[in-house]
């Protein structure tokens, strides 16, 4: 048995075999052909097996995603199907060389041009000749990748990292677990791990140097620890945790259908965070009481282009539909940091985190912004729409963003298309500037979210996704307590609601906490929803009030690790 640790980022047993998710790399290699007519019928295969692959991708991702998703596949399937794109590579092949180098050959000649041509759409199409090529060529190469979307029986996925994409065709009722090499608390693989409300660990080096493919394997993501192989007294110890973990779950359910009140009368509200409108299913499965954050980035991120505004305005639609008239707030665009959107080609930075992201480039890239608020609008007429602004650090940032958004009114109105006239307004408190200033931005704005994933790393001078200063990554530490009360505080001087949409958000520890607080709303994964109820359903509010001030007295860390505890 082999005891491997990491960190665990999402809490839960899974007890199955091991799924090795490997991407194979591509090696290219010059050969010489002498037969070119049988080396062109070999190529012209590829072509075919491609176009099929495709044919297939789409239908599926049409059934299980929505058209508009699976329209990348035809957008592939055109360069197939281009007669100049194919000629060009017959003609490298009679040159004497094997498909594959003729492949990339025309792959890199073309990219460079259309990297020259200074038009956006051109140049998104870089990324689909790249990889309509790899398709090619592991089809002549003969690589096949895992397919997640193929998995049939239960598994925990072996991965060195997991893209939204790779998640996003995953069968999800066959995953138990994920383990990855890469990842942090915040990452994506923690954020699907928590709405699907399975395990997750991350941060194993060399995974797949000790772990193999369909091998028994034990992860505990409560403690990090993942057993290779495990001998029968630590299946059957863990068989138990599992069954209590399990049974848990099910107690849980008694929370369904029940208002979050604490023993003494105080209300509050749980609402769930959901990254796509697929998320939705686990949102109303786990009863949340609204979305405090739809994350519309993952609507940007692994594509080739921008979605359009009648793309946007669907998944909308959907999704405030679903929650049948419980309130939806919907972040604009937040992406930058460690979240990239290549075909956009924002610079690299020596510090993504505090450059070029969020509402900075939508106020830079008004065309980008005015689409998604534009659909957004045309959704609000679908349900009970809240729009929050992300990484706000100055009062002149809110104005200029609320003042686009008032010329998307007026534009919307002069074309005579309706939309809500009663849409609240938000903004995220997780920039010590907007923290510090809370105060004033109240007075502006009719909600605040707390994001304390970014607000923490801030306060703190602590990248939080640098596995080598984890530790320092403490929301223990009494300035981020202490900010934490001042905002709450500064909203209600002011009559807005204020809530909490970072993970501390859904850590059991803080939950009495900040209900002593005030905090209206608590908005968490989807799993953690009727865990949340259940903490504040138990509670006192006096007894939490008296608690949050003991522990705004102490200075050290320790002490409010203890009292929490």
């Amino acid at each position: 048995m082999l005891n491997l640790k990491g960190l665990g980022v999402s809490e839960g047993i899974a007890i199955s075999k091991s799924f090795i998710y490997k991407k194979t790399e591509i090696i290219i290699e010059k050969k010489n052909i002498s037969n070119t007519d049988e080396e062109i019928k070999r190529f012209e295969k590829s072509v075919d097996i491609s176009k099929k692959q495709l044919d297939e991708l789409y239908e599926k991702t049409k059934k299980d995603i929505g058209e508009d998703e699976a329209e990348i596949f035809s957008a592939h399937k055109m360069f197939l199907n281009d007669p100049e794109f194919i000629s060009n590579i017959k003609e490298q092949i009679n040159t004497g060389i094997n498909s594959e180098f003729a492949i990339k050959t025309v792959r890199d000649i073309l990219i460079q041009n259309f990297s020259l041509i200074d038009d956006e759409y051109i140049k998104e199409r870089i990324v689909d000749i790249q990889d309509v090529s790899d398709r090619m060529l592991r089809n002549l190469l003969g690589i096949k990748d895992p397919n997640l979307s193929n998995i049939s029986e239960d598994c925990i996925i072996i991965a060195y990292d997991l893209t939204p994409s790779d998640t996003a065709s995953m069968n999800k009722d066959k995953v138990k677990g994920f383990v990855t090499q890469v990842g942090g608390k915040t990452s994506h693989t923690s954020i699907i791990a928590k709405t699907m409300g399975i395990p997750a660990i991350v941060g194993i080096d060399s995974i797949f140097e000790k772990i193999d493919d369909n091998v028994e394997i034990i992860v505990d993501g409560d403690s990090g620890d993942v057993f290779v192989n495990p001998d029968d007294r630590t299946i059957s110890e863990y068989s138990l945790i599992l069954k209590d973990f399990l049974r848990e779950k099910e107690e849980l359910k008694k929370y369904i259908n029940k208002k979050t009140i604490t023993k003494d009368g105080e209300s509050f509200k749980v609402f769930a965070n959901i990254a796509n409108h697929k998320d939705v299913e686990f949102v109303l499965e786990n009863d949340a009481e609204g979305v405090g954050l739809f994350r519309t980035e993952f609507i940007y991120m692994d594509r080739n282009s921008l979605p359009e505004e009648d793309e946007q305005f669907k998944i909308y639609k959907k999704v405030l539909e679903s929650m049948q008239n419980k309130p939806v707030i919907i972040r604009t665009l937040d992406i930058g940091g460690d979240k990239e959107v290549n075909y956009l080609n924002l610079p690299k930075e020596m510090n993504p985190f505090m450059g070029y992201r969020a509402i900075r480039i939508c106020l830079d890239r008004k065309d980008i912004f005015k689409t998604q608020l534009r659909a957004l609008l045309r959704a609000s007429i679908y349900g009970k729409l809240e729009i929050m602004f992300p990484m706000i650090s100055s009062v002149e940032e809110l104005f200029e963003a609320k003042k686009i958004l008032e010329e998307v009114k007026n534009e919307l109105k002069d074309e005579q298309i309706k939309f809500s006239e009663d849409i609240k307004v938000g903004m995220m408190i997780e920039v010590p500037s907007a923290a510090i200033l809370s105060d004033i931005f109240a007075k502006h704005v009719d909600f605040f979210s707390i994001g304390t994933n970014d607000l923490i790393q801030y306060f703190t001078a602590v990248d939080r996704t640098n596995d080598k200063v984890q530790s320092l990554y403490d929301p223990y530490n009494p300035a981020i307590i202490r900010i934490l009360n001042t905002i709450i505080s500064n909203a209600h001087k002011n009559n807005i609601s204020v809530g909490m949409c970072g993970e501390l958000a859904s850590d059991p520890s803080f939950t009495r906490l900040l209900c002593g607080f005030g905090l209206n709303e608590f908005s968490v994964n989807p799993a953690s929803v009727l865990k949340t109820r259940k903490n504040i359903c138990e509670s006192n509010n006096s007894e939490n009030i008296k608690l949050a001030k003991d522990i705004l007295n102490y200075e050290s860390s320790d002490p409010i690790q203890r009292l929490l505890s």
